[in-house]
């Protein structure tokens, strides 16, 4: 009887402790935490024999240092999840396990989003395991628009219509301002997509390091100008760099909002008014491009043991899951990562009864997937979206009539500042 105790004890201590365990470092904070519980939670139920433990780290930008530091260290995470601005610094780090390695030569990556598929693409492989992609779209208030007199069912689709809009809803008194804007120099980023423009040379730094920017040619000026303009007219509020914008578009301190889609869900909860949502608006006379894609995706950190790997290629496996994807983006409203994901969510009625959810996916798939789109691959972007950001905090501050000259002069320096520092980059990591 003791031997058949001693048995069922060792037998139960295998099982408990014979777990492969997978640390998991994450950015998502507020609602997104709890939708990233759900997944761990799910994963590890249907797996007895792996136990992935999820951690938030802070920010995207906390993230991503505290997970190269910790690879110095010798005390890295399994997985990291790395927001799209760090894509060459990961690449460069020496500390990653590129996802196509995982999964081998002939697993079928058909499925996944296209533009998706592109950004994260190097050399026809795939590096990272897409996770919680975004882009950037108009949201608008619909009253606010009916109380300024404006039709709530046409929303600006060109700067100068959301110009006017502005001016006819701040002179009215429906609202403060016009339109505020998360993430702006990701916008900026965004308009030079959206607008078939490059960003920087060697092809937005995808046919080899980018060693110069073109954010301060003739388009980038037009854009700030434009914007410098907003400022003057209170058309355009700003309202911090990440996400703080989303409070004055929910307190109706503005009409308009230029923000990521994984707001959507959360927006949405908050919100009490009748929101819209529509494509980001263009300026006539340039190609058509494309959105870009944002948010994150997840990488693997070298110096793990092959069973470990095989467990991360099971959970990933299990995120592609059609069922999971999809409850992803309900909850989020990140773009679920493949095709078969969207058709589920068409089938069950999703999109027809949460268009604004459908809102980045007709507009990013009715672009046109040109090299411009494809998104901006820069060393040390964290540093560059701080130059940028800065540029745009400086420009709308000024009060005189020569928008053009004085958005040319903030660009130039910020151009400056940024070849500088794509210039110490490639000293470091070469061409």
């Amino acid at each position: 009887m003791k031997k058949l105790l001693v048995l069922v004890l060792l037998c139960l201590s295998v099982f408990a402790f014979g777990k492969t365990t997978i640390n998991f470092w994450h950015a998502m904070s507020g609602s997104r935490l709890g939708a990233v519980d759900a997944i761990i939670e799910g994963f590890n139920a249907e797996n007895p024999g792996i136990e992935v433990i999820a951690q938030f780290t802070g920010s995207y930008a906390e993230t991503l240092t505290k997970a190269i530091a910790s690879y110095r260290a010798g005390d890295q995470p399994h997985i990291v999840q790395v927001y799209e601005v760090g894509l060459q610094t990961m690449l460069d780090s020496n500390a990653i396990k590129p996802v196509f390695e995982l999964s081998g030569p002939d697993f079928d990556w058909g499925d996944v989003i296209g533009p998706i598929l592109d950004y994260y693409t190097v050399g026809d492989q795939l590096y990272s395991m897409p996770f919680n992609s975004s882009s950037a779209i108009l949201y608008y208030n619909k009253d606010i628009f009916r109380a300024a007199g404006l039709d709530p069912n046409k929303p600006p689709s060109t700067f100068d219509e959301l110009y006017e809009m502005g001016r006819t809803i701040v002179e009215s008194g429906a609202a403060q301002g016009g339109i505020s804007f998360g993430w702006p120099a990701w916008v900026f980023e965004q308009t030079h997509s959206v607008h078939g423009q490059f960003y920087a040379n060697n092809e937005n730094g995808r046919v080899g390091k980018a060693t110069e920017v073109y954010f301060n040619d003739a388009f980038g000026v037009k854009v700030l100008a434009e914007w410098i303009k907003w400022a003057q007219a209170k058309v355009f509020m700003y309202g911090g760099r990440e996400y703080d914008a989303n409070q004055a578009f929910l307190t109706k301190q503005v009409a308009m909002l230029i923000q990521s889609t994984s707001s959507v869900s959360s927006i949405e909860s908050k919100a009490d008014f009748e929101m819209g949502t529509t494509f980001l608006p263009v300026m006539p006379g340039y190609p058509k491009g494309n959105s870009v894609i944002g948010g994150a995706t997840l990488w693997v950190m070298k110096g793990h043991t092959d069973e470990e790997y095989e467990a991360i290629w099971k959970f990933f496996q299990y995120l592609m899951k059609t069922e999971v994807t999809a409850e992803w983006h309900k909850s989020t409203g990140y773009f679920p990562a493949t095709n078969s994901a969207v058709k589920k969510l068409m089938d069950e009625g999703w999109f027809a009864e949460n268009p604004n959810h459908l809102t980045a996916f007709l507009q990013i798939l009715s672009g046109t997937r040109v090299p411009e789109a494809q998104g901006v691959r820069l060393g040390n972007f964290v540093a560059i979206r701080d130059i940028v950001d800065g540029a745009i905090e400086n420009a709308i501050q000024y009060t005189g009539s020569d928008y053009e000259g004085e958005a040319k002069r903030i660009l130039d320096d910020a151009a400056e500042k940024t070849n500088t520092t794509l210039e110490e980059y490639t000293l470091i990591y070469g061409k």
